[in-house]
């Protein structure tokens, strides 16, 4: 299925669709998405595998069973479906249909949007409350600059992990990679950070989701910089920050698109924050550039819409060179 010619236009319908339904709120009110369904199945392979008695080294080759009982449950689980859904009369259409459910863009795009709604409509604590949704960061250690860096970052790491990675991997191993994707893409944010429960339990998951996001993180940056001028910016100079300022970063993907996006708007991203885990003391993503203020939040959406457009265009393109 590696970039076969229907899996391509498979995945352009998709790109559409997401981009026009997205994730409609009266359909996951009477019935849980997918993704909840995963997050079910991290939840409990943490209560069964991650058990306090156990040892470091024990718990994190628990960890690493329960990541390779989750991909396999994944993998299997996209096939079955897939096979379903393409014995179904017009089968290509609802395979294009359940893979947008699995892809995040206009999703991503409306929960950033309400940040900036949530400070016109109600100024600084509204925009707390809204930006909390979306972000792990403690709210209240949040100011104007801090809520909108926090919202403009959160867009552009999220056109990888919810846009572009998803539909890298659909492209390569059509919806079994999809779903296996946000199989790993959900025990990360879940597992994969340094809280005392989950150091040793979360690593497995926390380092392969840093696997498999290392191209469509560099495809995301890529289409940031390319989309700057949407927002007034430069591409060259997206470019060269992307590729001064992504190292420096902590996470060895994130970095990538949202220095991209730092250098498209001409603003310092990132730096210190606080989490619930305790604060975090970071450099500056283009230090040299401007606070972020709300009206950046628009500029970023209107590059993050571009860069999803360059990327849809990206499977297009590649679709049209290959053929049905």
């Amino acid at each position: 299925m590696v970039f076969s010619g229907d899996a391509l236009w498979i995945l352009v319908g998709a790109l559409v669709l997401d981009a026009l339904v997205g994730d409609p709120d009266w359909l996951w009110r009477r019935w849980p998405h997918p993704v909840v369904w995963l997050g079910r199945l991290v939840a409990t392979g943490d209560e069964f595998l991650n058990l306090e008695r156990w040892s470091d080294p024990v718990r994190r080759a628990a960890g690493a069973v329960g990541l390779l009982a989750l991909v396999a449950v994944a993998l299997a689980s996209g096939y079955a479906i897939e096979v379903g859904l393409r014995a179904l009369p017009a089968g290509l259409l609802w395979l294009a249909l359940a893979a947008s459910i699995l892809l995040a863009g206009r999703s991503l795009y409306d929960h950033v949007r309400r940040v900036d709604l949530a400070f016109a409509a109600g100024g600084i604590t509204a925009a707390r409350h809204a930006v909390s949704m979306i972000v792990g960061r403690d709210p209240a250690s949040l100011d104007e600059a801090g809520i909108a860096r926090a919202a403009i970052e959160s867009a552009a790491e999220n056109v990888s992990d919810g846009l572009v990675a998803p539909a890298f991997w659909f492209a390569l191993l059509g919806l079994p990679g999809l779903v296996a994707y946000k199989a790993v893409n959900t025990a990360d944010s879940m597992i994969g950070h340094l809280s005392p429960r989950h150091r040793a339990f979360g690593w497995a998951a926390a380092r392969f989701d840093d696997l498999v996001n290392l191209v469509p993180a560099r495809l995301s940056g890529l289409a940031i910089a390319l989309a700057a001028p949407a927002a007034g910016g430069r591409i060259g100079i997206a470019w060269r920050v992307m590729v001064r300022d992504a190292g420096i970063h902590r996470s060895p993907n994130a970095g990538w698109p949202e220095s991209a996006m730092a250098g498209a708007l001409n603003l310092r991203l990132a730096g210190p924050r606080v989490y619930a885990a305790g604060p975090v003391d970071e450099p500056f993503l283009n230090p040299e550039g401007g606070d972020a203020t709300p009206r950046d939040i628009d500029r970023a959406l209107r590059v993050m819409v571009a860069a999803g457009a360059l990327h849809a265009a990206l499977w297009l393109g590649l679709a049209l060179a290959l053929g049905w």
